[in-house]
């Protein structure tokens, strides 16, 4: 009987579906009148329409922009469904498959070297049989500092995993333990000994703690440890091994094997695809466990039950065939009450992700995701020759042993005896020339979002993903705090998508062939997410202009077409409160996400957009800065108190306040022109748009005028001057143009 039980179940929600699509009727009925309403312009008398042409063609391409992301929009909300894991229903352990998991860190000056030990002694400690637990750190940076740390991070895992095994213990990554308030001891939180046990780990986690601090200082005075070093050194493979101590009882361990794949500066390294990619040989000939975790090396897992309920997706009879991976969400535990930056991404994967669960699955989203090995083999088994496959994976025979190797645990054996050059030669930078490594196997690269792009051609290819969100968050990592690195995450990407979307895997041309469309619909929104920059520039400059000069743009109140332009955005805005609301969030979120979407609009995607498009025509190098990690008191500080910090580049403040100085200016120069005509039955919807523009935004007038902290907008000289220039250049450029075209 037992034998017949699912090891996961999917619900599907009828009356949010039903409400879904209903409202996509009603918004798409009005979409189409208002477009109605802008095509009767052009055949009306140029004599007596009243409004010049050119700002009715802006306005009325700005809302065919709007509509055409907002159609892509609604496949997420087509079939949204969500899932069930039954993870005490699995085989016996010594049934379950091997694991492999990769951590990726690059730079130990921007992503601390604790932090990183933690995520690796927190993927150690998983519930899951060590010895099918094999954990790879990839550190593209070749510090010595990591591989060091990574030895004394082996001795503290020899007490810490049988601590965490004895006591049951949930949250496994020790310095989240440590400065949680409460106890997680379970049942045991009262017993003496578990208190003794706990107060001795913390002291030898604090003894590592000054390890690592000792280490790195020690290695920082003989020079450079990343810099120039990190760009051009040879590969670097070993497995982290440590004498067993007489202070306690012997403890079986997952193996810890440290890679630093060998970087030229005349050689493309692909970002992490690239290093991710050499992982995947690395393990190969190591491991070669069917199963791979990745994470980031400040994503640590907060439960060790991660593992288990992937497998109950990965060992599902039902699903597993085309079972590419299963994508855990990514959360954070330095969010603050209010998420003023967005940065738990809500709707990605409440709503989005979700909704793609119920056709061919969510997108890969770069880590928290355990993905099938050989979902990256390409078609290597249509190769029938030896110098085909060394052609299409390249040259290493043990490698390409590997790809034939059954994915069973009897076959899987840990390769101790390899030779040192085979490892050595799978990391090198001219392994991958002359091979389909990055174009048809593996991670693939030609964009530095790797994962998105992965993703879609393993849905292209005929493989489905699942989403997983159980109640209690599996890995949370480190979010940015200040708005500085979110913008400038934001540029990398959205400057990766829209790459994506102009190259030849465009998954409107490439998708509907190979995949569903509405499948191809969300990988379309995803890819030109970004073109919002192009209306919303727009609709917060035209619009306001004409207010200043009395030309109106939208339907007068009396007009019956005045319902449809109400009912647009209103009907936008409610249901957008609405998904807000049903996940979790508060009105104050709702209007935290619309401002967020309006500052990254005009300053992330405008510049992703322009990097996109300058990489495209061969003007610009893709570049990857990894997001700075280290904790900065005053900025979380302010974060926390919800005050944002702006101490960041005028190429982001600049656009922010010439555009607010040119709302306020019209606003201010309408009210008094609609006081002194009495029009305002025609200027009301340019009113209402310009005076929300400015209320969304206040915390950036606030920023800029009331407040005095160090996170305010410094009115600088270069600051006042630039936005100045900026906002009078756009008023007198398009003044004039407004009047006569």
């Amino acid at each position: 009987m037992e034998e017949t039980l699912t090891l996961s179940i999917s619900h599907v929600n009828k009356s949010l579906i039903f409400t879904n699509r209903l409202h996509m009727l009603l918004h798409f009925t009005a979409l189409c009148f208002m477009v109605y309403y802008r095509l009767c312009f052009f055949f009306q008398d140029p004599q007596t329409r009243g409004t010049p042409l050119f700002p009715w063609l802006l306005v009325f391409a700005s809302e065919i922009i709007l509509s055409f992301i907002w159609i892509l929009d609604q496949a997420f909300r087509w079939h949204p469904i969500s899932r069930t894991v039954f993870p005490e229903r699995l085989p016996q352990d010594d049934k379950l498959p091997p694991l492999d998991v990769f951590i990726c860190t690059a730079d130990p000056t921007k992503e601390p070297t604790l932090d990183v030990m933690n995520t690796l002694l927190s993927a150690m400690a998983l519930d899951y049989p060590p010895e099918k637990l094999h954990v790879y750190v990839s550190d593209d940076g070749g510090s010595p500092v990591t591989l060091n740390t990574m030895k004394e991070a082996l001795k503290f895992a020899r007490w810490w995993l049988p601590f965490c095994t004895r006591y049951r213990i949930g949250c496994r990554c020790p310095k989240a333990y440590f400065s949680a308030s409460e106890n997680d001891g379970g049942d045991f939180d009262g017993s003496y000994e578990f208190l003794a046990d706990k107060k001795m780990i913390k002291e030898k986690y604090e003894a590592f703690e000054i390890d690592i601090k000792r280490v790195r200082e020690d290695l920082d005075n003989q020079g450079d440890t990343t810099g120039k070093i990190g760009q051009n050194h040879p590969p670097i493979i070993e497995v982290i091994q440590e004498s067993s101590s007489s202070e306690i009882e012997q403890v079986n361990l997952p193996l810890l094997v440290y890679v630093s794949r060998e970087k030229k500066p005349s050689h493309p390294h692909h970002f992490k695809a690239g290093a991710l990619n050499a992982l995947y040989r690395v393990s190969a000939v190591i491991s070669n466990a069917p199963y791979i975790l990745v994470l980031d090396c400040d994503m640590f897992c907060n439960s060790p039950a991660s593992a288990r309920q992937a497998m109950c997706f990965h060992l599902n009879p039902k699903i597993s065939p085309s079972l590419a991976f299963v994508q855990f969400p990514q959360k954070y535990h330095n969010i603050s009450k209010n998420d003023i930056y967005d940065s738990q991404h809500r709707s990605a994967y409440k709503v989005l992700w979700q909704g793609m669960d119920g056709l061919m699955g969510p997108v890969l989203s770069g880590t928290g995701f355990y993905i099938k090995r050989e979902s990256l083999y390409g078609n290597f088994k249509s190769k029938d020759t030896d110098l085909e496959l060394q052609q299409y994976v390249g040259t290493s025979n043990e490698f390409i042993k590997s790809l034939n190797q059954s994915s069973t645990t009897d076959s899987v054996t840990i390769g101790h005896s390899l030779p040192e050059e085979e490892t050595l030669l799978l990391a090198s930078c001219n392994y991958e020339i002359g091979t389909k490594w990055g174009k048809e196997v593996g991670f693939l690269y030609g964009t530095v979002c790797e994962d998105v792009h992965t993703g879609f051609i393993l849905n292209c290819n005929g493989w489905n993903s699942v989403l997983c969100d159980p109640p209690q968050p599996q890995f949370l990592g480190n979010s940015t705090t200040n708005l500085n690195d979110f913008l400038v995450q934001g540029i990398r990407w959205y400057c990766g998508l829209l790459d994506m979307g102009l190259s030849r895997f465009c998954p409107l041309i490439r998708g509907p062939l190979r995949m569903s469309l509405l499948q191809s619909l969300c990988y379309a929104q995803l890819t030109y997410f970004p073109l919002y920059c192009l209306p919303l520039w727009c609709l917060a400059i035209v619009p306001q202009l004409c207010l200043l000069n009395g030309i109106p743009l939208y339907p007068k109140v009396s007009d019956p077409f005045f319902l449809i332009f109400l009912f647009v955005p209103l009907s936008a805005l409610t249901k957008h409160l609405v998904e807000v609301l049903s996940t979790g969030g508060t009105f104050r979120k709702w209007i935290v996400e619309q401002r967020i979407w309006m500052i990254r609009s005009i300053t992330s995607h405008l510049y992703g957009c322009l990097d996109a498009l300058l990489k495209k025509f061969g003007l610009k190098e893709a570049s990857f800065l990894p997001t700075n990690k280290v904790d900065d008191d005053e900025q979380t500080r302010l974060y926390q108190m919800d005050k944002y910090d702006f101490r960041t580049s005028n190429m982001f403040l600049v656009p922010m306040v010439a555009l607010l100085t040119i709302n306020i200016s019209c606003f201010i120069g309408g009210i008094y022109r609609v006081l002194s005509e009495g029009n305002w039955n025609q200027m009301f919807i340019q009113l209402f748009l310009t005076a929300y523009i400015i209320v969304v935004n206040y915390p950036i007038i606030e920023g800029l005028v009331i407040r005095k902290d160090v996170g305010r907008i410094h009115p600088s000289l270069a600051l006042v001057v630039t936005s100045n220039i900026l906002a009078t250049t756009i008023t007198c450029t398009l003044y004039s143009l407004l009047r006569k075209v």
